[in-house]
């Protein structure tokens, strides 16, 4: 009886969990997304077995294209699947905003959505019919004879009306053409629920190819096929090009072993004369070396290089249009080890899918700076000829460093933090200790620290440079800070603490004498005649005398002046907060000033305005408590009930 107990036992070893970090793909996963990376058919042609099975339109991807010869007109299609709980609360709202943004028609006014049956579509109400789906679609489409189609928003409803057809559901969608680039392409955002309320599941085959398929019938069908003029001058257009071209990726999946052999399709001599003249710009590029006559090999890092020379190459043209031809000093790719301050040139996407924006900014140093943000910053906020400072993410932090030297032996305690702050005879002890405080819980969220108890945390002794690796983390992007939302050309007559009154009671060493630290420079100039006027700086031959705390003496005229404006308006009694005093009320509204931004707290009988920072947003119509000191606010965001007067 223990024998066959025995034999009824049997190991199954499973495979190996993972033990942390993000999932490694399938082998069969990596191949099949570079097979896609190369243009290669739908997965039924090259593997002779039907395409994926899940997942509306998988039939049509199949027969998608099938009548469609050599000479078919060309369509690419870049499409993102957006799952929104996993997306920012506004994402959906700032997409839209963005694709409908000013500057994008053929006669550079405001983009304007379309759909089916409405040339005015209401992106409102199209967010409003999407809330709780579980995903959204995101496109766009580029004919690449797009200046030949005549009714670019005809084009679109027919590949919609067709895509219908092949997912057999509604389609609920929104478009924007937009012609501020060398070929018009047009932005389209799908809703994820079928008219039956299901969520829609589009097959990764009419995803990849058959929605492309579609687009390139329709094109064909309006323009015609191409001519053999025509498929010769767009491939002579590609002969000199730094970037990754059709060419490029023909000679990719040509190479066998990195290496090309011209002789072994020698069909078509017309084509192999282009790709011979394309290696040879490959050549001179040191991405391709010549074995003879007819052999060449390629260098495995090509496609890469091509693509970052391609990157470039945008980035230059997105600088030379934003200065408006202004000679700068470039800086493209570089990632600061300084903060960059300037004036916004020039904003947009660069990733106009994933909403990773980027920043034209005219330095001080008077160089021109491309930056790449974080995915899903807010360009709204940032206005051209605005001041911007942007600082590299990943940077150590004073709280970082001040945790580190408090604490002993492995633990930080707010008791011992505030007996030495008080000995220090520091004006704010214990609302320095709560900004410990918050970093620390947000340090404990990530597994960074350990919380004991109430009070007293475990800290790791390579804090700092663990807690610089999750900022990085956290945002790829470099960290960015709107200093002015005001020119400098409109801060010189200003009342109010402007950007350019703290360049003068700073140090302005790093102002260069030429490009926009030049600019900068003379209207700190301007503004001191200003300040004179107004009995605030006085001139003593080559000095400058400023008035003693000029810029509190700023800032508290502009906030009387606004303060009475908004006390006439509601009734309340308008209370300027002095350096050290709380504010509690409830956050109504926030208003634009040259000083900055504030915000009103209203406190019952009367309200505040207090210097407003992002983190308070969200908090809108809550009780919040603030504390001023100096210039900076602590804003205490724990109090959600009750209104207390200070």
């Amino acid at each position: 009886m223990a024998r066959n107990d025995e034999d009824r036992f049997r190991v199954k070893p499973a495979a190996p969990r993972s033990r942390g970090g993000p999932r490694s793909p399938r082998f069969v996963s990596q191949v099949l997304k570079q097979v896609s990376k190369t243009g290669a058919k739908p997965s039924g042609e090259i593997l002779g077995r039907p395409a994926n099975t899940f997942g509306r339109g998988r039939v049509a991807a199949s027969m998608a294209g099938k009548r469609l010869g050599p000479n078919a007109r060309r369509v690419v299609i870049k499409s993102r699947f957006v799952v929104l709980r996993r997306a920012s609360p506004n994402s959906v709202a700032q997409h839209l905003r963005y694709i409908e943004r000013d500057g994008v028609t053929r006669d550079g006014q405001k983009g304007q959505a379309y759909s089916a049956d409405t040339d005015k579509a209401d992106l409102q109400a199209f967010q409003e019919r999407g809330q709780g789906d579980r995903h959204q679609f995101r496109f766009i489409v580029s004919a690449e004879d797009g200046l030949e189609l005549e009714d670019l928003r005809g084009f679109t409803r027919q590949l919609m009306r067709r895509m219908a057809i092949d997912l057999e559901t509604r389609l609920d969608w929104v478009a924007v053409d937009h012609w501020d680039t060398d070929n018009p392409h047009t932005h389209i955002v799908l809703n994820g629920r079928t008219s039956s309320k299901e969520d829609l599941v589009i097959s990764p085959d009419y995803m990849a190819h058959g929605m492309r398929m579609r687009a390139s019938e329709i094109v064909t069908e309006m323009l015609g096929p191409r001519t053999e003029a025509e498929i010769r001058q767009s491939l002579l257009r590609e002969l000199d090009q730094q970037r990754l071209t059709s060419l490029d990726r023909s000679l990719i999946r040509q190479a066998e072993v990195g290496e090309i052999d011209l002789t072994r399709k020698a069909s078509d001599l017309q084509r192999q004369n282009v790709l011979r003249a394309r290696l040879q710009q490959l050549e001179k590029m040191g991405l391709a070396r010549r074995a003879d006559a007819n052999r060449w090999k390629l260098e495995p890092n090509m496609a890469a290089v091509l693509e970052a020379m391609g990157e470039r190459e945008d980035a230059l043209e997105v600088i030379r249009r934003a200065m408006k031809g202004l000679p700068r000093e470039c800086v493209i790719g570089e990632r600061p080890t300084v903060p960059v301050i300037g004036r916004i040139a020039g904003k947009g996407l660069v990733d106009e899918l994933r909403d990773q924006g980027y920043l034209v900014v005219d330095g001080v140093d008077g160089r021109t700076h491309y930056l790449k943000l974080a995915p899903g910053a807010d360009l709204t906020a940032l206005p051209i000829n605005g001041i911007v400072e942007t600082r590299p993410s990943g940077q150590e932090k004073a709280v970082d460093k001040s945790i580190a030297a408090v604490t002993k032996e492995g633990v930080y305690r707010t008791e011992q933090h505030l007996v030495r702050l008080k000995a220090m005879n520091h004006r704010t002890p214990k609302a320095t200790v709560d900004v410990h405080v918050r970093r620390l819980e947000a340090l404990r969220r990530v597994g960074i620290v350990e919380r004991i108890t109430d009070g007293v945390w475990q800290v790791p002794p390579d804090l700092i440079q663990k807690a610089r690796q999750h900022d990085a983390r956290k945002a790829p992007g470099p960290a960015i800070e709107l200093r002015s939302h005001l020119p400098i050309e409109q801060q010189i007559r200003t009342f109010g603490a402007t950007w350019l009154d703290r360049q003068l009671v700073s140090d302005s060493s790093g102002l260069s004498g030429q490009g926009f630290g030049a600019e900068v420079r003379g209207a700190m100039q301007s503004r001191v005649d200003f300040l004179a006027e107004q009995g605030l700086a006085e001139r003593r031959g080559q000095r400058v005398i400023l008035a003693r705390n000029l810029l509190v003496t700023l800032r508290d005229r502009e906030l009387t002046a606004a303060g009475s404006g908004l006390q006439k308006e509601t009734g309340l009694a308008f209370r300027i907060l002095k350096d050290g005093q709380r504010a509690s009320g409830i956050y109504r509204h926030s208003i634009q000033l040259a000083s900055g931004r504030f915000a009103m707290l209203d406190e019952g009988m009367g309200f505040s305005l207090v210097p407003w920072r992002p983190v308070i947003e969200a908090r809108l119509g809550t009780a919040l408590t603030a504390t001023v000191r100096g210039g900076s606010v602590s804003w205490d965001l724990s109090r959600q009930r009750g209104v207390g007067l200070n």
